[in-house]
């Protein structure tokens, strides 16, 4: 194929012409179709329906401990359940503490108890004159809503193909103490499904904040979330290396299986130090008397352990991967060679990240809703919904049936298209 860039003023116009002709088509069809957010489908919550069978009136409902999960108690979740994600994060159970249904709800509340109380003895940051927190980029919108929430100045670092810009990372946490935390999706991030390194891992681990108080925000989302079973990235485990670097209490690790079960109504969790989770406990008991025990001792009777929970994420990797290669082919297909556009092909997760020719990214989501293709709003992926380069785009492929995939796809690429041409001709004059 011809990059459009090297096409002609008369043949781009040529071109335009054709679109045009299909995306009008396309639009007398009234379509409705989402691809926004990473919402498993129908038929991946099916898989799971077993779960609500484990547990009836007839069921022993006492935990290891000896404890009625009907009743209060366990304030950091049971024995059993803090073991499955021990073995999970790849952490000692004793640094697990075991929370409700929103992996999301344990990070806003562990930014607000630093924000109220501090951390370990610091200042509060609601009383210092300015908080800061990095956040590579592109990244998870619902991180930047909780920082921008607390009015924490958030500051970008481009993310590279090992993980974020390591050289700024160091330069900014151990030269400013108004650095308190960094942002990471450590594994298969989101949305462009790159996976740490090793050497990456190792200079968090030994990261000198100029703040006693800096945290990492390690938010493993999608742990287990491999599409293929021949081809698996693994992430080292940065609990266990910051501990051998002597920086035990620097990172909080947070993960749910609100992807692995139900997503609203899964169990979440964070792996932290010893002294980070007593400081936590403290404060939860008077928040709170207990999680859903009950919803514990489910998803450890469903699942058994780890092998069975892994087991149970082949099922929903048979889902999702043809609607990753799908959407893959298409953009292939329709877009290799033609210089508008790039994308990264993951080997698990719950996002294909295209990045567009600059200042198209806007236009581009603005025409696929048009013709009935809801898309995640250009800049999300960046803090306050400022994308500098207009360019980055999030594609979802789990909640459409493989049906409205390929359609959704085909609207995709044409918008592509079509933005791409108008920027180029408006940068081309006469």
């Amino acid at each position: 194929m011809t990059a459009y860039k090297d096409l002609s003023r008369a043949e781009l116009l040529e071109k335009k012409s054709i679109l045009e002709s299909e995306f009008a088509k396309i639009k007398a069809k009234d379509l409705k179709l989402d691809m926004s957010r990473g919402k498993p489908s129908k038929a991946q919550l099916d898989i799971s329906m077993g779960m609500m069978d484990v547990l009836d009136s007839g069921s022993d409902l006492t935990c290891e401990e000896g404890v009625d999960c009907r009743n209060y108690g366990v304030i950091d979740g049971i024995k059993e359940a803090k073991q499955l994600f021990a073995d999970m994060m790849e952490v000692p159970k004793e640094n697990i503490i075991v929370f409700g249904n929103s992996s999301l709800n344990v990070m806003h509340d562990t930014v607000a108890r630093a924000m109220t109380h501090g951390i370990m003895g610091n200042a509060p940051w609601a009383k210092l004159d300015k908080v800061k927190f990095l956040c590579p980029v592109p990244g998870y919108d619902r991180h930047f809503a909780i920082t921008e929430h607390f009015g924490i100045e958030m500051v970008n670092i481009p993310m590279t193909e090992e993980g974020p810009n390591m050289d700024q990372v160091e330069e900014l946490v151990q030269a400013d103490p108004a650095v308190k935390g960094i942002w990471c999706v450590p594994q298969y991030s989101n949305p462009q499904g790159i996976t740490y390194s090793d050497g990456t891992v190792h200079r968090f681990a030994h990261l000198k904040p100029a703040a006693e108080d800096f945290r990492i925000f390690w938010d493993n989302a999608y742990g287990i979330h491999h599409l293929y079973e021949d081809k698996q990235d693994k992430l080292l485990e940065i609990l266990a290396e910051c501990e051998k670097a002597g920086h035990p209490d620097m990172v909080y690790q947070f993960a749910s299986t609100s992807k692995i079960s139900f997503p609203g109504a899964g169990i979440a969790s964070i792996a932290a130090s010893t002294r980070n989770l007593e400081e936590i406990r403290k404060m939860m008991s008077v928040q709170t008397i207990g999680h859903d025990k009950l919803n514990q001792l489910r998803h450890v009777r469903f699942f058994g352990n780890l092998k069975g929970m892994e087991e149970h994420m082949k099922k929903h990797a048979d889902i999702m991967r043809p609607k990753f290669e799908a959407v893959l082919h298409v953009l292939e297909e329709e877009l290799g060679g033609l210089g508008i556009g790039s994308w990264i092909a993951p080997k698990g997760g719950y996002f294909i990240s295209f990045d567009a020719m600059e200042g198209c990214a806007k236009a581009i989501v603005a025409k696929a809703k048009e013709a009935g293709l809801i898309m995640t709003k250009a800049g999300a992926t960046f803090p306050y919904g400022k994308d500098p380069l207009d360019s980055n785009i999030r594609i979802a492929p789990s909640f459409p049936t493989p049906e409205e995939l390929e359609i959704a796809a085909n609207v995709f690429v044409l918008s592509v298209k079509l933005a791409s041409i108008e920027k180029l001709l408006g940068d081309v004059r006469g």
